[in-house]
């Protein structure tokens, strides 16, 4: 029986043929494959390099032999974003009132080769956005039959293989938080699409049709501001929907039926929720609040639950990472924290491994997603920087693979290959010979 419940993540971990979504199968961001690179440079074990034109911090996706990519081309030069966390990055409209054009790109795997390109809006931004977020910073999604990229504060664009564009579902803009921009990713589960927009003017949560676009379900959440993508949790009780949120983290059957929800979270709500050895976790942990927790939540949960709840494997108070999503690997919980530390719980119980420790004195700024593979943990920073770390009980950092651009992207893995996105270009990163 225990052979039969791992078999799903068994099989979540073997060597990707495709990534789907962002942090892939499963949204854990790991992966095993003796393939895959474990060392790199701007020269070393590049397979190839395309410049990307435009701005975004979607991840790739990767089905066969295409990815997909998005991106925004401005007509004019915009503001360069510092790096780290700060005050004062929020513009308004004004700043990027000019010619914008949405795209979306596919590229063959092999060669790197522009397969096909297609611009599905063109026009000035109906909202704004931080320095450091961009008009392109979901990632899409697909089915391998098509590709689903969504724009937040613009809509939704359905196109095939071929790159024709099929159908399109445009979204009202909405207010943000400080006027920072949208970056939730959209789930497919099933036959439907479902996205999560948490604003300051009316949050909800919508189930579409992917075959048409058509709206399934619709439901208000009592939220504000959140950038958290939305997670189909897979068990063998039933499919749910959960959704974190600064007020309440939400769970939903498939027709959008409420289940269950838990409070206590930080003010700003970002990670993406994921699921690893029968237990789903939720983080947050806004760097500017004493409250930043991690709860591990068993399955068959119903109606309000609270930490103390035994339905709560285990939480902790103040551990949660205010951009990264966490990751499970071996049996171990590891957080990426934005400032550059990582610590390492036991994914079972929450029991300390090792606590916050320095990645590298110059290392201070952590936006995207750690991943894993073969035994190690890699750490991208925002100078472009992958720290490769020994997973385990003890920490130590191996060696440090620059690609000298700001990265803030979660990378891709698939067929043996890291496809890693810096601020201009996509690496297809891999073992040469």
């Amino acid at each position: 029986m225990k052979l039969l419940l791992l078999a799903p993540l068994a099989a979540a971990l073997a060597a990707p043929e495709n990534w789907p979504q962002f942090r892939g199968p499963e949204s854990l961001g790991v992966a095993e494959d003796p393939r895959l690179p474990d060392t790199w440079s701007e020269t070393q074990n590049v397979l190839w390099k395309v410049d990307v034109p435009g701005a975004g911090w979607s991840s790739p996706v990767v089905w066969g032999d295409r990815i997909y990519l998005t991106s925004v081309i401005s007509a004019q030069a915009g503001e360069t974003p510092k790096k780290g966390l700060y005050f004062g990055g929020n513009r308004d409209l004004s700043a990027t009132a000019h010619e914008h054009r949405w795209m979306v790109y596919a590229i063959d795997f092999d060669t790197g080769k522009l397969v096909w390109e297609r611009e599905v809006h063109r026009g000035a931004p109906r909202a704004s956005r931080h320095l450091k977020n961009t008009y392109a910073s979901e990632t899409p999604v697909t089915d391998g039959e098509r590709v689903y990229a969504y724009f937040g504060n613009l809509g939704l664009y359905c196109l095939d293989r071929q790159g024709k564009l099929l159908w399109q579902k445009p979204f009202e803009p909405a207010a943000t938080r400080h006027g920072w921009g949208t970056a939730a990713s959209p789930a497919l589960h099933r036959g439907r699409l479902y996205i999560v927009n948490d604003n300051e003017d009316r949050s909800y949560l919508v189930a579409l049709d992917k075959q048409t676009g058509k709206q399934i379900w619709r439901v208000e959440r009592d939220e504000a501001s959140n950038w958290a993508s939305p997670f189909i949790w897979e068990h063998k009780q039933r499919a749910e929907i959960v959704t974190s949120g600064t007020r309440r983290v939400r769970s939903y059957d498939l027709d959008g039926k409420l289940l269950w929800e838990l409070g206590g979270m930080s003010s700003i709500v970002i990670p993406t929720p994921f699921a690893a050895d029968g237990l789903l976790y939720v983080t947050s942990g806004y760097v500017g609040d004493q409250t930043r927790p991690v709860f591990a939540i068993r399955p068959g949960a119903s109606g309000g639950i609270s930490p103390q709840d035994t339905r709560v494997a285990w939480h902790l108070p103040q551990a949660g990472p205010y951009n990264p999503s966490p990751i499970v690997y071996g049996g171990r919980y590891y957080t990426l924290l934005d400032r550059g530390f990582l610590t390492c719980h036991d994914a079972a119980t929450g029991k300390e491994i090792y606590g916050r420790q320095r990645i590298a004195p110059e290392a201070a700024a952590f936006t995207a997603s750690p991943w894993a593979y073969n035994g190690k943990v890699f750490a991208l920073s925002e100078d472009g920087d992958t720290y490769v770390i020994e997973a385990g009980s003890g920490f130590r950092v191996l060696r440090k693979n620059s690609l000298n651009e700001m990265s803030m992207a979660t990378p891709a893995i698939a067929r043996g290959s890291l496809l890693l996105r810096t601020a201009s270009k996509l690496y297809r990163i891999g073992r040469k010979g």
